[in-house]
């Protein structure tokens, strides 16, 4: 079983291989515990395009939710800031209904691609809200208007953000 599990990354993970989805899907399916540490161990590696493949991978297997985990630390690293928009477009393949609150940080820190992504999940997944979840999304609101990046994308911000915020307060004001 190890044999063709290597097997699977060794050509999810070959440059030249035109079939990678298929190799990490299939790897996916069949991941237990020590591919599971190997996947997670290429998602945080220096290589964005193996990370790319190995969350593939993670979201056909049934580490996904813990694997969601280590995505979002990539996305927040800095050293990913150019490749923001791919690992948060990987996201599509997992159940982010508990994730609002780190798709709202993306949206709200991200770069331009992964930020717009951020927005649509945001708009379309269907969430676990909690008081506690908006308080969180609140304190990351006050941190981005105390440091915005430029004014410009503060007022849009502002369009999108309060309206979202006080839908969501009012969910809990009874």
């Amino acid at each position: 079983m190890q044999e063709e599990i290597q097997k699977l990354i060794d050509r999810m993970l070959d440059p030249k291989e035109e079939d990678a989805y298929y190799f990490a899907d299939k790897l996916g399916a069949m991941a237990d515990e020590a591919t599971k540490d190997h996947l997670i161990a290429l998602v945080k590696g220096d290589h964005w395009e193996s990370a790319f493949l190995a969350c593939r991978a993670l979201s056909k297997s049934t580490f996904a939710a813990e694997a969601l985990e280590a995505i979002f630390e990539i996305i927040f690293d800095r050293k990913n800031k150019s490749h923001q928009g791919e690992f948060v477009q990987i996201l599509e393949e997992f159940d982010l209904s508990n994730s609002f609150v780190d798709l709202f940080r993306v949206f709200l820190f991200g770069n331009f691609k992964a930020s717009t992504l951020a927005k649509v999940y945001l708009d379309e997944v269907e969430f676990e809200i909690t008081p506690r979840t908006i308080r969180k999304a609140e304190k990351h609101w006050n941190h981005y208007l105390h440091n915005p990046e430029d004014e410009g994308s503060l007022a849009l911000k502002k369009v999108e953000v309060e309206p979202m915020l006080q839908e969501m307060r009012e969910l809990f004001e009874d």
